[in-house]
């Protein structure tokens, strides 16, 4: 059974990373008047501030968040299914604080800092049985992580980038404090699933502590595999008390800078009532980041209503979202089975232990059982704490997760980034070899390391992003890019679109990790695949009335989901069309 890597029982509190104070947060337009930007580096790769851009929100003098209004969706507009597509001339429509490198400009290598962003936070919101699941992994090993370097208990602003420090002595609701010694950490976490059995799990387990009962919402009845149900149904039961939460949560942060969505697509209840919190979240944070990690079934799901459920989801997420990190079931299967196969053949160790060592919010470790998905949700929380690293940890040149969004969206729709992963194994009691560097580089952009079904080196990529962990210069990831780069096809109006971070504090028990971000048109086949079930079942109008029974749910929105997720097809086959044969991106096929 493959389990989270860690050496030995952590028992001692947490040892404060030494940081530089940074400038604090200022709350600017999601939206500037001007659209004009100055050209970045032509290099596009070692600035750690790529055109600068919004910066978060910061809380209101009377410290809490007020509802969108005019600032809300009225204001910034909401996203269109039928927005146009992609131009071939002149130059490509940018996203929101997109900036595409220029050719013209060459500036030089700004200096390394040893600082995280500037008191920052941001919020996870898991949703449904697998968002659950995968949150309680991801808090698990952050907190095993932050033990690591943090064992003097000193609550820094490493921590309170998603963990709270609450004072329990003063009364029920406790008080936050801001420096000092750890008293009692709390997750920036909302839990919503509408069935009880997996927050009810999460709640008598060894992390019970690190979650505030009043950032829970549960019902009994479930969604029963149905969008309509999750949507419609408990989105407008429950949208009130879900608002008040989130800005419950949101006015413990001083400066809040993203909102992280966790939830599966196939279900009911991650489906449904993830995506209609997506919708609240614009309106009632319309300048907050929305990055949203969403889990696609395979072709193989017992859930029959699955493609339903993800296609009316991925109109949403075409509309609303900032960032989506598809994952597939399959590829997290084949991930786990090659990993097994290399144990047992004894590549990677001779020794595998069936528990794992749970971290509590007290820094003591307990043994839990390990169940048969947490192998799979291990992948995807690493996933996790690589992308954030940067907001928890000190390092050379680290990436704010805002410029994740401006540095690889340029088209609004076209905000699904693929993700990699290496190393892939986190194991327990395993003699794991370390990688070296330059494999490392190679393995994130072969088809095994991706976690979607899809082969990068042979699609065209939009932009790029380089998350490395570990004591890694920036000279080795120079040598490394200009070493991929021939391999690699980029759009002709961005051929430096690379963005890189680096992290000096690794994942426990390895030396070094890296977490690449692609936009790229790989991701289409995904879709497609997606569409081809859909249609299979629509065309028959085979359980449709599971759905139209639902107040609110009408056979349009079928229609406009399907049209919505062809639309975007459509627009990652006009930029395939641009692709030369064995030229990358000819100049040319754009303008």
């Amino acid at each position: 059974m493959l389990l989270p890597q860690t050496h030995g029982h952590s028992t001692s509190p947490f040892e404060p990373a030494c940081l530089t104070p940074g400038p604090p947060c200022a709350r600017l337009s999601a939206h500037p008047a001007s659209t004009a930007h100055p050209p970045p580096p032509t290099d596009g790769i070692f600035h750690s501030r790529l055109g600068g851009g919004e910066r978060p929100r910061a809380k209101p003098a009377d410290g809490t968040f007020h509802r969108g209004g005019e600032g809300g969706r009225a204001a910034r507009g909401r996203r269109a299914v039928g927005r146009a597509r992609p131009p071939q001339r002149p130059s490509p429509p940018r996203g929101r604080g997109f900036r595409a490198p220029s050719s013209n400009e060459e500036q030089p290598l700004s200096p390394p800092s040893l600082c995280v962003a500037a008191m920052t936070q941001s919020v996870l919101v898991q949703v449904g049985q697998c968002g659950n699941q995968v949150g309680c992994r991801f808090w698990d090993l952050a907190l095993r992580e932050h033990a690591a370097v943090n064992k003097k208990g000193i609550y820094d602003e490493a921590l309170s980038s998603f963990f709270r420090n609450v004072d329990t002595r003063s009364g029920e609701d406790g008080r936050d404090i801001s420096k000092g010694k750890i008293c009692s950490l709390k997750a920036r976490a909302l839990l919503i699933d509408m069935e009880e059995g997996v927050v009810n799990e999460i709640l008598q387990g060894p992390l019970r502590d690190v979650f505030d009962s009043r950032q829970l919402i549960t019902d009994v009845s479930g969604s029963g595999n149905n969008w309509a149900v999750g949507h419609k149904l408990y989105g407008c039961q429950y949208q009130e008390n879900i608002v008040e939460k989130l800005r419950k949560t949101a006015e413990h942060c001083d400066c809040l800078q993203c909102f992280f969505i966790i939830h599966s697509m196939g279900g009911g209840t991650g489906s449904g009532l993830g995506t209609f919190v997506l919708n609240l979240l614009e309106d009632e944070f319309p300048e907050v980041y929305r990055f949203v990690t969403s889990v696609y079934p395979s072709g193989e799901d017992d859930v029959i209503t699955s493609p339903y459920n993800s296609v009316l989801a991925m109109k949403e997420l075409n509309e609303h979202a900032d960032c989506v990190l598809p994952i597939e079931n399959e590829s997290l299967f084949d991930i786990v089975n090659k990993i097994h196969q290399m144990v047992n053949s004894g590549k990677l160790g001779s020794i595998v232990k069936q528990n794992s060592l749970v971290t509590s919010s007290a820094g003591s470790t307990k043994t839990v059982q390990e169940k048969p998905f947490d192998a799979m949700n291990n992948i995807i929380a690493n996933l996790l704490l690589n992308l954030t690293s940067s907001a928890r940890f000190e390092g050379s040149l680290n990436m704010d997760l805002n410029e994740i969004s401006m540095n690889l969206v340029p088209f609004p729709r076209l905000h699904y980034l693929v993700s990699s992963l290496t190393p892939l194994y986190t194991l327990t009691d395993v003699n794991v070899p370390s990688r070296r560097l330059d494999q490392m580089f190679s393995d994130a952009f072969s088809r095994d390391h991706q976690l979607i079904q899809a082969d990068p080196k042979h699609s065209l990529y939009l932009a790029c992003a380089l998350l490395v962990r570990g004591n890694v210069q920036v000279s080795d990831l120079r040598r490394n890019i200009e070493r991929l780069k021939p391999s690699l096809h980029f759009v002709s109006w961005n051929q430096e679109g690379w963005k890189t971070g680096l992290c000096s504090v690794p994942p426990v028990g390895h030396s070094h990790s890296l977490l690449a971000l692609a936009n790229n048109t790989c991701v289409k086949p995904t879709f497609m695949e997606l569409k081809e079930r859909f249609m299979k079942l629509y065309k028959k109008k085979a359980h449709l009335h599971h759905y139209l029974h639902i107040d609110g749910m009408e056979q349009s929105c079928f229609s406009e989901a399907i049209s919505s997720l062809s639309d975007l097809i459509e627009e990652y086959n006009e930029l395939d069309a641009t692709k030369g044969p064995g030229t990358g991106c000819p100049r040319s096929c754009l303008y």
